[in-house]
């Protein structure tokens, strides 16, 4: 018995554990937020149709006994129209300096004309060293003679990259890019507690829950020019008290969020209410207001106090 004690213990000590940083970027709308919720198995990155659904770099933390792969969803590339944009592409430009393994995603449509200077600088990623996974996504949605193609195509742009046709939608393929993450990380220790599945507070992503319904409730210029803070966030045993201020640029979108006599604004706080009682397990009492906050996404100093900063 003790013999077998001692051989377990050296198994387990000579264990290689592996951990590393896997950032996901690439255009908007590829399915980014997808994947990696799909990787993860958790829904942290809201997810609509729009471009610019996701503002923010979040990190999912996904543990095993012997490794531990720390996922970052960011922002689409874009070409900043304004101070808010200029942040988010910070975001997704600061995955390209701290990633162990790098997932530009693509789908059928997209085109490498659409950010060159970006993907000129994953290729010399891959041409340092850096191990770079060529996603073409949404392979649901095409052909097999044209997904060939797109492989071919690819293939040739970044020769160093390993190229992976997948669905995150219906989880075609998720599991065997899995396993290729985590084979491809390097040694090390693990940078988060194992028990840790986000860097993002509970606050965060009651934010995020009610900014997708202004997403998916609204056109036009409305779902871009609104920022979500919660200013109350009360727990008890079986209930969850919120309160939380949607924040516009203009009076005339102030009257649109709330609707005609609060109609569109119940609809939004009873949609993210169920989700977030979803997303806690628990019983939710949401309260929703709306102000306004002028020309928000153009200051810096309002930009960092609703957290888009690198610091």
């Amino acid at each position: 018995m003790a013999d077998n004690q001692l051989q377990m213990t050296n198994d387990q000590s000579s264990r290689t554990h592996r951990s590393g940083f896997v950032n996901i970027v690439g255009n908007p709308n590829v399915g980014k937020s997808t994947l990696m919720n799909a990787l993860v198995g958790e829904r942290l990155s809201i997810i609509t149709s729009k471009a610019q659904t996701t503002r923010h770099r979040i990190l999912g933390i996904v543990n095993g006994e012997d490794f531990q792969m720390v996922y970052s969803d960011t922002p689409g590339v874009l070409s900043p129209n304004y101070r808010l944009q200029e942040k988010m592409l910070e975001f997704s430009r600061s995955a390209l300096v701290d990633a162990d393994v790098l997932l530009y995603v693509t789908e059928p449509q997209d085109t490498i004309d659409r950010n060159p200077d970006f993907i000129d600088k994953v290729k010399k990623m891959a041409a340092a060293g850096t191990r770079v996974f060529l996603i073409i996504n949404k392979i649901d949605l095409t052909t097999q003679e044209t997904l060939d193609s797109l492989v071919a195509f690819w293939q040739a742009q970044l020769p160093e990259a390993e190229i992976f046709p997948i669905s995150a939608q219906e989880r075609f393929g998720i599991e065997q890019l899995f396993e290729a993450i985590k084979n491809a990380l390097p040694e090390g220790p693990a940078f988060f507690p194992k028990d840790q599945l986000t860097d993002k507070s509970e606050r965060f992503f009651v934010n995020e829950i009610i900014r997708e319904k202004i997403l998916l409730n609204y056109d036009k210029e409305i779902p871009y020019s609104v920022e979500v803070e919660v200013e109350s966030f009360q727990e008890s045993d079986d209930l969850i008290r919120i309160s939380a201020v949607i924040y516009c640029e203009r009076d005339s979108q102030k009257g649109i969020i709330i609707g005609k006599a609060g109609s569109a604004l119940k609809r939004v706080g009873m949609q993210a209410r169920k989700d977030i009682e979803e997303f806690f397990q628990k019983k939710v009492f949401l309260q929703l207001f709306v102000k306004v906050d002028r020309d928000w996404r153009s200051s810096t100093g309002r930009l960092k106090h609703y957290g888009y900063d690198l610091t």
